[in-house]
């Protein structure tokens, strides 16, 4: 299950992206309405987290072209814009719900969910080739067997499976990968886990996740 966050704060796109993988959600964001829009013509997502002040535009106009294009994705609006008249538009607009900043962490999951639910999006398993990720159990396998991860290296591999084939830069891996104790995991780090994560996976020669030298790296399909 992924969700696309449209913020421009980056302390709330960093606590979120931390939130919702730990509850077993892939996490891409967008600071822009226009990132957001290439973002949803790249790829499919099962929600759309969407706050309304954006520095090229406002939510709104991107959840009418959302509901043209495809009205069966669910918006909720995550927003500090509380009058009546705001809640009121949202609805009209079509969002699926509408939650004001600040929230409460585990009520805004739990809102989540139950959007999900309504709309039939209950799946916790994502698939890349061979290999299966159950977010539900937190386990995954390849060729029907399961290979045993750390929190860390189930992270990692997790916000690459959230959308196979795009190139993650190091720096947007790092931004929303934390280690247990809530700290930022350093560059060497994400160097050795990913090295520790083909070995896992049986991918000695890098064909699975392809290091692109000085960016990043990818998750072939």
């Amino acid at each position: 299950m992924t969700i696309l966050l449209v913020e421009d704060n980056e302390a709330i796109i960093l606590g979120l992206e931390y939130l919702l993988k730990e509850e077993g959600f892939g996490c891409l964001f967008a600071r822009t309405g226009g990132e957001a829009r290439e973002q949803l013509r790249r790829g499919a997502f099962d929600l759309v987290l969407l706050d309304i002040a954006l520095p090229d535009g406002d939510g709104w106009s991107l959840c009418r072209q959302l509901r043209r294009s495809d009205p069966d994705i669910p918006v909720i609006f995550l927003t500090a814009r509380e009058e009546e008249r705001d809640v009121v538009q949202g609805f009209e607009l079509g969002a699926d719900d509408y939650i004001i900043k600040p929230f409460r962490n585990r009520e805004l999951i739990s809102r989540i969910k139950a959007v999900l639910r309504r709309r039939g999006k209950g799946s916790p398993v994502i698939c890349c080739g061979d290999i299966r990720m159950d977010t539900g159990t937190g386990r995954v396998y390849r060729d029907g067997q399961e290979i045993g991860l750390t929190k860390l290296e189930y992270r990692i591999l997790h916000t690459m499976m959230s959308a196979p084939g795009k190139l993650f830069t190091r720096e947007e891996i790092l931004a929303g990968i934390w280690d247990i104790s809530g700290n930022f995991v350093e560059d060497n780090t994400l160097s050795v886990t990913v090295k520790r994560i083909r070995e896992k996976l049986g991918d000695r020669d890098g064909q699975i996740i392809r290091t692109v030298r000085g960016i990043g790296y990818r998750l072939e399909r």
